[in-house]
């Protein structure tokens, strides 16, 4: 059977879904029985276009590169222009909506509309935007469980290294206590930088946004926002214990000086930003802070804008998994392993 996707946003990371997709068409179809067909894209700003029978993946990449609008796609008699995603999502005949808009983190919309349209028509959505799964998570994990649909964000963490599968599938039946992560590659990219070479945090960010690691307006990153919202999501989800964004304290890396950084190096630590949650009498602990942390420590030796991620099990100790936590290919990655878990009929979502 053909899985028919909807993608709502057609960016960097849906297209770097399409692109595998396209690439690894028969190999995904020999080896895990999985064939999909885009039907249909909307785009705030490239245009909307759908076609029950299928879109050309090479020819909308060809649309794009010559023309920069997605409704210079060749007509045909059954493509439909100049839909609205919410019409996307509601009346197209994709089974599951690839939600990759730009979207408010700090409101979470227009995802989180965009997913309550997709569940209340019956269609399974995955994600790699976490305003909705860190501001809505019950909300919308109650509404997908109802309806009978899947809701994958595995890219919402550490992009297509699976911080929330592992510890969910793998880690099954320990007791996770305590969560400790480096979850911002761009604070820690700007920490190994003023380590390594001695220069200063201003100095260290304007590499981090020459090479693209951090935005012009890098507050999300280095004030330890972006974090804030990861560290929530591992809470619901892998501890299953709710907490709000509210909830956790927060402090980012801009007041951290080279003397600072010189100091922790003369008693063998190094600076990170640290992202933690900890289980106390029934309830999360959670906060966004910088630390002084051993050389010892796993943590210690994860350099440049790796994250990397520490989950204390009662039955197995101290598992540490590190690995990429951005990029086209690796968040386009996730998507997909969210896509081949549904076309196994494994839910990543199970509300207690």
């Amino acid at each position: 059977m053909v899985h028919k996707l909807a993608f709502i946003g057609f960016g960097v990371v849906g297209q770097g879904l399409a692109d595998i997709l396209h690439k690894k068409k028969e190999e995904l179809r020999k080896e895990e029985g999985f064939e999909a067909q885009i039907v249909a894209i909307s785009d705030l700003m490239k245009g909307s276009i759908y076609d029950p029978e299928g879109l050309d993946i090479e020819t909308i990449f060809q649309v794009l590169e010559e023309t920069g609008h997605l409704e210079n796609y060749p007509d045909t008699p059954r493509l439909m222009k100049g839909w609205n995603s919410l019409q996307t999502i509601r009346e197209t005949n994709a089974d599951t909506i690839v939600e990759v808009s730009y979207t408010d983190v700090k409101t979470g919309q227009p995802a989180i509309d965009h997913c309550r349209a997709a569940f209340e028509t019956g269609k399974n959505v995955v994600m790699s935007n976490k305003g909705p799964v860190a501001l809505a998570y019950q909300e919308l994990a109650e509404m997908a469980k109802k309806q009978g649909v899947h809701w994958g964000f595995e890219g919402t963490v550490m992009s297509g290294t699976p911080a929330l599968r592992m510890p969910v599938v793998t880690l099954a039946g320990n007791d996770i206590t305590e969560i400790r992560g480096i979850l911002n590659g761009t604070t820690n990219y700007i920490l190994t930088k003023m380590e390594e070479e001695g220069i200063t945090y201003e100095e260290a960010l304007t590499q981090a946004q020459s090479l693209g690691y951090a935005e012009a307006d890098p507050s999300s990153d280095v004030e330890g926002y972006d974090a804030r919202y990861k560290i929530v999501i591992l809470s619901n989800h892998v501890m299953n214990i709710p907490l709000s964004v509210e909830e956790v304290s927060c402090q980012g890396i801009t007041a951290i000086t080279l003397d600072d950084i010189e100091k922790a190096k003369q008693e063998g630590k190094c600076w990170k930003l640290i992202a933690k949650a900890k289980k106390e009498n029934g309830k999360v602990i959670a906060s966004i802070a910088p630390e002084k942390v051993d050389k010892a420590d796993p943590l210690a030796s994860i350099r440049g804008a790796t994250n990397a991620i520490a989950y204390e099990c009662d039955l197995l100790g101290t598992v540490t998994l590190s690995g990429a936590g951005a990029g086209k290919v690796e968040t386009g990655f996730s998507l997909l392993i969210d896509l081949i878990t549904i076309n196994r009929g494994e839910a990543l979502v199970e509300i207690q």
